[in-house]
């Protein structure tokens, strides 16, 4: 039933984890929560001058599918700006509530998370990287949360 979820490459990505931990002089952080399954997400991020990820840290406390996303975000955040985080969170959103494309780019092995959309009590966990590092971009920028 869940084989297709877990695939070799999800649980890779799950596996590893890149700028695990927490940044004490983070300009912007965010701590989600799915209230359906427990996971949660704390990610901490300074920007550069242009306002574009200069560090970030992440600590999910999540199931396979919410650390495989953890693992892409964290291993392509650096250097994005809080257009290319958003862009990349309404993808991955529309690829699993409205069976849109995979997003591209550096975030092009969201991919594997595909079959998620068939299971809709997954969708909260597996966006909650995206969700995070968006909410973390804006306070750091001084931005309304969205």
């Amino acid at each position: 039933m869940f084989g297709e979820l877990y695939h070799n490459r999800v649980l890779e990505l799950a596996a590893d984890i890149p700028h695990v931990g927490r940044l004490a002089d983070a300009q912007g952080s965010s701590h989600k929560v799915s209230r359906v399954c427990g996971s949660t997400i704390d990610i901490d991020l300074k920007l550069d001058a242009e306002g574009r990820i200069a560090a970030i840290a992440v600590d999910p406390k999540a199931c396979a599918l919410g650390q495989a996303v953890t693992s892409i975000l964290a291993r392509n955040a650096i250097g994005r700006s809080l257009e290319e985080i958003e862009a990349a969170r309404d993808a991955l959103r529309a690829m699993l509530k409205d069976g849109a494309e995979p997003p591209g780019g550096v975030f092009w092995e969201l991919r594997h998370l595909q079959a998620v959309r068939d299971y809709p009590p997954r969708h909260v966990s597996t966006m909650l990287a995206f969700d995070a590092a968006a909410e973390a971009m804006r306070k750091a920028l001084g931005l309304p949360l969205a």
